[in-house]
């Protein structure tokens, strides 16, 4: 029997890398002859720098940045030789790589990420992207000709001003003095734009799933920000300081204003428009490179059983999502899958079983805390069926 685990992070709980841990320990001591093959899974976010630089052999290297409040974290980026990326990923690459060049690897949430602050000191109006154009920096510095940039779970919605500052794009002010801090509360002192990113700098290559504009009713303010902090008779004014600014870093960088309108540019509070105008970026979808990247068509083809699940699961799950996109191969191969998740809150087509782990009635905390007692129990719970 080879089981396939492949679980997303259950976030406040386990990390993607931890969840696929706890379900080998069960399985392995039920059936040493078994086959156990773990591919954490990730669409950009927690855990996207560390599993994309394991699979593929990199190196991997902790960096002191600034945090997305200000002060330093120890956050890290991954240098990986192409020549050890699976084909179907480096054929979404749209560049030409040789088997010898490197590859930058930078997690966002690692030094912007929401995480990072505590729940009461959540405030988009003061945060930055600083700490992540750093992580890109020292990619660059470290030899990468091309940067594959996670976006997943940030505490940020400037656009990337904090990162394209890092890497030499300066706001100004009316008088032509740098604008310092650049996180939203002083994007009214913002009149232009100058610099550019250093000649020779990286192709940019940005692993998410949002489709979301970046301004408006569906753009990254109004759908994000209130999870980020954002009181919401603030997220008009912030939307029209977005809009102004993004008018004018277009216009800098010689670029249609309505490269704002683009799905996508919304990504992580807009710092994938920043990195479009800045760099050219390339949005790449999340979870499928992330697939094409951990061979898992290879891996499916391969198991009797696939194991995968998140902290929940419900509609959005379906949407492209790891989990749900491994599901859905799963069930067109005629696979046997199961999903493990904190709470199931959506029928899910193709599932063997969808089991809810958490004990119903359990507080939060307790339930976060108590997260790798029950994902065991829900896995031993399977392992019967088999």
């Amino acid at each position: 029997m080879k089981i396939l685990l492949a679980f997303d992070k259950f976030k406040g709980s386990l990390s993607a890398e931890q969840a696929c841990e706890v379900a080998a320990r069960v399985l392995a001591a039920a059936h040493p002859s078994w086959t156990i093959c773990a591919c954490p899974l990730s669409d950009g976010g927690e855990g996207f720098g560390r599993i994309l630089t394991k699979s593929a052999k990199g190196d991997w290297s902790d960096v002191r940045v600034r945090g997305p409040g200000g002060g330093e974290v120890t956050a890290g980026a991954g240098i990986v030789f192409t020549r050890c990326i699976p084909p179907a990923a480096r054929a979404m690459l749209p560049v030409s790589l040789d088997g010898g060049d490197r590859v930058g690897i930078v997690e966002m949430a690692l030094a912007s990420g929401l995480v990072l602050l505590p729940a009461g000191s959540r405030n988009p109006w003061e945060t930055d992207t600083r700490g992540t154009g750093q992580l890109m920096r020292s990619s660059a510095d470290a030899g990468a000709r091309a940067i594959l940039l996670g976006v997943g779970g940030s505490a940020t919605n400037d656009l990337g001003l904090g990162a394209l500052a890092e890497l030499g794009v300066c706001p100004l002010d009316s008088s032509g003095s740098p604008v310092d801090p650049v996180s939203p509360d002083q994007w009214e002192r913002i009149s232009g734009f100058r610099g550019r990113l250093p000649a020779g700098f990286p192709g940019v290559f940005i692993a998410c799933d949002v489709k979301n504009p970046l301004l408006g009713p569906s753009g990254c303010t109004a759908v994000y920000g209130p999870q980020k902090g954002l009181l919401p008779e603030d997220v008009a004014r912030m939307d029209a300081g977005a809009d102004r600014v993004a008018r004018l870093l277009a216009r800098h960088f010689g670029l249609p204003e309505s490269l704002a309108s683009e799905p996508g540019m919304g990504a992580a509070g807009g710092i994938a428009f920043g990195l479009r105008c800045a760099a050219r970026a390339e949005v790449l979808p999340g979870a499928e490179f992330v697939a094409a990247w951990l061979d898992l068509d290879r891996h499916l083809e391969e198991c009797d059983v696939v194991i995968t699940g998140e902290g929940r699961f419900d509609a959005t799950s379906l949407q492209g999502k790891g989990p749900g996109e491994l599901l859905r191969r799963a069930s067109s191969l005629g696979k046997k899958a199961f999903v493990l998740a904190g709470s199931v809150e959506h029928a899910l087509p193709g599932a063997d079983a969808a089991i809810a782990i958490t004990p119903g009635g359990l507080p939060l905390a307790e339930a976060l805390a108590r997260g790798p007692e029950f994902l065991a129990l829900a896995v031993a719970r399977i392992e019967a069926r088999l």
